[in-house]
């Protein structure tokens, strides 16, 4: 049964974060930061995070700040945008995870692989795992998310933001609640066709070439919200990187369904998690 030790990370702009260490009862063959999905909690990793401590890997799991245990009260009024998470949250649970001898490894579900390039000190990261990745360009969403963003871009958000003080995406079901400059600024990115290089410009393109580190890609024809061509665009931002694509659908899955969420889910340890998560993790000498 695996086990944990929650630690408070207190970035240098004074926050505090929740995060838990899965410590195997070996040396640890390297540590597994895995980084959330936007709006999605850490125990929703407690499972895979389990397993790569039973593989014989400390695993990290951590918050956002104003996300799951790491929510201090209402988040109105929470000065917090995207840079503030990998600037500021990220690169202290970065540097907290690294601060034993062994490669550190980032799984970036989601956000949590497209925020890499914004953290300062990635280059403790040997190297990045993403798991169902994609650009968020709206007009390049699966069609059945496109008619549900449309309406989230140019309706929900702009209306919630200044009435609410954040997103209260719990009420609407949608994403979860999240601070407001968070949510502002992850529309600006997918309203833009080269969604956060595009709305940022010129310092954060450069800043995604500059990764240098090998990275994996891990997609799935059943995701509900990432397209191919998502997943394609976000990932060509790395063009430093050696860059490795691999498509995957519920054949590799006993014929389960994944979608954007299921390959955190236990029931996929051997087909997918052994197969092809385990040997993304075998560096050679």
């Amino acid at each position: 049964m695996s086990s944990y030790e929650t630690r408070s990370i207190t970035t240098d702009d004074g926050f505090s974060l929740v995060a838990r260490f899965y410590q195997p009862r070996q040396t640890p063959r390297g540590t597994v930061v895995t980084a959330p999905a936007m709006g999605v909690s850490q125990t929703f990793y407690h499972d895979f995070a389990g397993w790569l401590q039973e593989q014989g890997y400390r695993a990290v799991t951590f918050d956002y700040r104003g996300i799951g245990l790491s929510r201090q009260g209402s988040l109105r009024g929470l000065q917090a945008d995207i840079f503030t998470w990998a600037e500021k949250d990220c690169a202290a649970v970065l540097a907290a995870a690294a601060d034993q001898s062994g490669p550190v490894f980032w799984i970036g579900h989601s956000l949590g692989g497209q925020i890499l390039p914004l953290i300062p000190n990635r280059g403790l990261v040997r190297k990045m795992v993403t798991v169902a990745t994609g650009s968020g360009y709206w007009r390049e969403n699966s069609p059945a998310l496109r008619r549900m963003v449309w309406w989230l871009w140019y309706f929900l958000v702009p209306a919630t933001l200044p009435l609410f003080g954040y997103f209260p995406g719990k009420r609407f079901r949608k994403v979860g609640d999240l601070p407001k400059g968070v949510m502002a600024q992850w529309r600006r990115w997918c309203l833009n066709r080269e969604y956060s290089v595009g709305a940022e410009g010129e310092a954060v393109r450069r800043r995604y070439a500059a990764v240098a580190h090998p990275i994996t890609a891990l997609s799935f024809e059943d995701d509900q919200f990432m397209s191919l061509r998502n997943t394609e665009s976000i990932h060509g931002f790395y063009s430093g990187a050696a860059l490795s694509l691999k498509r995957l659908s519920p054949r590799d899955a006993d014929g389960h369904a994944i979608g954007h969420f299921g390959f955190f889910r236990a029931k996929f340890q051997e087909s997918l998690w052994r197969n092809h998560l385990l040997p993304e993790l075998q560096l050679e000498s």
